[in-house]
């Protein structure tokens, strides 16, 4: 066995250095929120809540917890996530497959007009006028069709498909699938690292998403959580009612915020670590050549 040279040594002690500050820097806000979201008011407002709870206190997660259209908005989440996830991954999937064929005509302009739409957009008044005139208002395709493709997750795709080896699809048409039975049984199996990737990206997006349905949703049944939660900082902090005492809306203005962050952090954290071993791979993949 080769012993590592001494400056090859060196190299691993100064990357294990630079690493690990890098992972206290990055994790020291997280537990600083966490913290103050369970520290009382006068702790927070003081400045003392670093790493550790200090005057413990549960009153915002109370109110909020026992708020009924709360847990109505968090469905909502679910499942207007779930759903534009799955209409993103359809469309994207299927564009990205397009485009990775070179011999198909037309190819260059089909990617110039998905590169367009990254630098030029309608603007908000068109889009609004578009919804609503197309009757999308207040129904889960206002929130889904509008960000339904990702150019950038497209142009990943479409990468990470013309890297797989043709022979795999000439064998599978002379053993007579089709086009679409080629993508789902043959491209789709071997993509299991980009989809996951993929999804994770749009997941992630569309839950944290409030401008969209601030904008088209008017009932406050139909609302996510990320704008129900908007709502209670801007009540909390504009000092509105927020179905508390004086006291108890002094708590939550003091740390709705940080409670905020959780709530709307936690299950993303929760399934990120399922879909972590597809991320490099998916995201490096698609972008080897060769």
């Amino acid at each position: 066995m080769v012993r590592p040279s001494r400056s090859y040594r060196v190299f691993q002690g100064v990357n294990a250095v630079v690493l690990t500050l890098v992972v206290i820097v990055t994790l020291y806000p997280f537990v600083n929120i966490i913290a103050r979201s369970f520290s009382g008011e006068r702790h927070i407002r003081a400045g003392e809540v670093t790493l550790w709870p200090k005057g413990f206190d549960l009153t915002t997660y109370d109110i909020v917890f026992h708020d009924a259209m709360f847990w109505r908005n968090y469905g909502n989440t679910v499942y207007y996530t779930v759903v534009s996830t799955a209409i993103a991954m359809v469309l994207t999937t299927c564009y990205a497959y397009v485009l990775s064929k070179k011999r198909l005509k037309g190819r260059g302009l089909l990617v110039g007009v998905a590169v367009f739409t990254m630098f030029f957009t309608g603007g908000l008044i068109p889009n609004y006028v578009l919804i609503t005139s197309l009757g999308l208002k207040n129904t889960v395709w206002a929130l889904a069709l509008p960000n339904a493709i990702s150019v950038f997750n497209l142009l990943v795709m479409k990468a990470f498909f013309e890297n797989l080896p043709s022979e795999l699809e000439e064998a599978a048409q002379i053993d007579g699938l089709s086009t679409y039975g080629i993508l789902a049984r043959i491209v789709l199996p071997l993509s299991k690292a980009v989809v996951a990737t993929m999804v994770l990206f749009y997941s992630v997006s569309f839950w944290n998403s409030w401008f969209g349905a601030f904008l088209y949703l008017d009932r406050t049944e139909l609302m996510p959580v990320t704008v129900y939660l908007r709502n209670l900082i801007a009540g909390a902090t504009g000092g509105g009612n927020a179905g508390a005492g004086t006291e108890q809306l002094s708590q939550v203005a003091a740390n709705i915020q940080a409670v905020t962050i959780v709530l709307t952090s936690l299950p993303i954290l929760c399934v990120y670590p399922f879909v972590q071993r597809y991320f490099v791979s998916g995201v490096m993949l698609g972008a080897v050549k060769g």
